[in-house]
């Protein structure tokens, strides 16, 4: 069978940080490798890329089954492409796999999807693709034994993978699910928590072309002597590579020697969710991390080399006096990077059942659901003056004349022009927001 494997270019009004980081459609890659261990011809379209539209590659192969992944600011879009396959060819098959997917899939219920793969989703799309009846899984395969991701299927868009400064970057994931459970996080709710083993991970690793490598891991640094012992393999094979990995705060705090080792080996940056730098904030999303820890684990990455990216979340009951307080927060620090985000609620977990009667967007407004948008209405100023805070935020911080010239100087003329041109369309979008945050009060 042909198959055709799509990636959804984001609604209009979707606030994103592809403007920063577009990654490798990994899990697509890996559909492609499993699929064509059964025979079949696969293809990868990612329309985040592509200026044709979806309907220009159905002419090119008769495809018998059109696969989608994405999240909840997605649904909209995938329902309108199957759609579009559909008026095309009614007898394509249509399925849609991902993490949203996994943990909500009744969001995906529509007359022109014929398959919610839910888990096990690439077992499923491979029984589709087989002659077998589409029959999400109950339970996930916790070996996870399938076969390197086709990386070849996406070679003419490699060029343009990228995270935040990092050019040319490849992802890999080695673990599976999160051990912990925070009460904002999807990761908990997608897989139970497991790895692969590590002689594996660094075969695939040998297999990758580019210099920098994004370890998408919920997790990566749980297990001490995991991390060691991935550091002694990148020793004995002779592995040089620059790397990037997510891990919590609490490890990094209390283990400044792992983050040494680190550096030592190639790592040059960590992503933390620090979430807040209030006790309070961080208790009621389940961090189980102090404020304290917070600080402590950006100081460890400071002094091993490390560059920090962070995650910050900002509630509906702020004031302007949180956010001055933000402010100063970051810029006590050498150049940490922050993605600031408002409180957002994702169906599926804790979160959400706690603050479903706040929201005011509707469910079927998904390309709102993008951590950008204000779900829940402020309770003690305007929506513009919220959105407009979030964005002085960021201009005196992030995108201040001190890290502007830091990133130039760092990185050089390419990235800072990418990076520039990334933050001028999110500045040019949440300006839009705080019009209409106007004339919504």
């Amino acid at each position: 069978m042909n198959i055709l494997l799509v990636r959804p270019k984001p609604h209009k009004n979707t606030v994103n940080l592809q403007s920063f980081m577009i990654c490798e459609p990994l899990e697509l890659e890996y559909c492609a490798s499993f699929l064509e261990s059964f025979g079949h011809s696969v293809t990868i379209a990612d329309l985040i890329l592509e200026k044709a539209g979806l309907v220009s590659f159905l002419k090119k192969g008769k495809y018998g089954l059109v696969g989608f992944t994405g999240y909840i600011c997605h649904v909209g879009i995938i329902k309108n492409y199957a759609g579009q396959v559909k008026k095309y060819d009614k007898n394509i098959i249509t399925a849609v796999g991902g993490v949203h997917a996994e943990v909500v899939p009744e969001d995906f219920i529509d007359q022109n999807i014929d398959c919610v793969l839910g888990r096990g989703g690439l077992n499923g799309i491979a029984d589709i693709a087989n002659g077998k009846e589409c029959r999400p899984a109950d339970t996930i395969n916790t070996e996870f034994n399938f076969p390197f991701p086709d990386r070849e299927k996406t070679r003419k868009y490699r060029d343009k993978y990228n995270y935040v400064f990092h050019q040319r970057c490849a992802t890999i994931k080695t673990s599976f699910g999160c051990p912990y459970n925070c009460g904002f996080c999807f990761c908990a709710r997608v897989s139970p928590y497991f790895t692969r083993p590590l002689s594996e991970v660094i075969e695939e690793i040998k297999i990758i072309k580019e210099d920098n490598i994004f370890i998408v891991d919920d997790n990566f640094l749980f297990d001490t002597q995991r991390v060691r012992d991935f550091c002694r393999l990148l020793n004995d094979n002779d592995i040089r590579k620059s790397f990037i990995a997510f891990g919590r705060a609490d490890f990094i705090a209390q283990n400044e020697d792992i983050m040494r080792l680190l550096r030592a080996h190639g790592f040059e940056a960590i992503f933390v969710g620090l979430e807040s730098f209030k006790i309070g904030e961080l208790d009621d999303l389940n961090k189980r991390t102090t404020a304290e820890e917070n600080i402590k684990a950006v100081r460890v990455l400071e002094a091993c080399g490390l560059r920090c990216y962070a995650g910050i979340i900002v509630r509906h009951d702020w004031e302007r006096a949180d956010f001055d307080a933000l402010i100063d927060y970051i810029n006590s620090f050498n150049n940490i990077f922050v993605n600031i985000q408002p409180l957002t609620p994702m169906p599926g977990t804790p979160l959400y059942a706690e603050l479903k009667g706040l929201i005011s967007v509707p469910r079927s407004r998904y390309e709102l659901w993008d951590m950008a948008h204000l779900l829940i209405k402020p309770s003690k100023m305007s929506k513009r003056r919220f959105y407009y805070h979030i964005l002085r935020a960021y201009l005196k911080t992030v995108a201040s004349k001190k890290t502007r010239t830091y990133i130039l100087r760092e990185f050089g003329g390419k990235v800072y022009r990418r990076v520039r041109h990334g933050a001028a369309k999110i500045f040019v979008q949440y300006l839009k927001l705080m019009i209409k945050g106007r004339q919504s009060h």
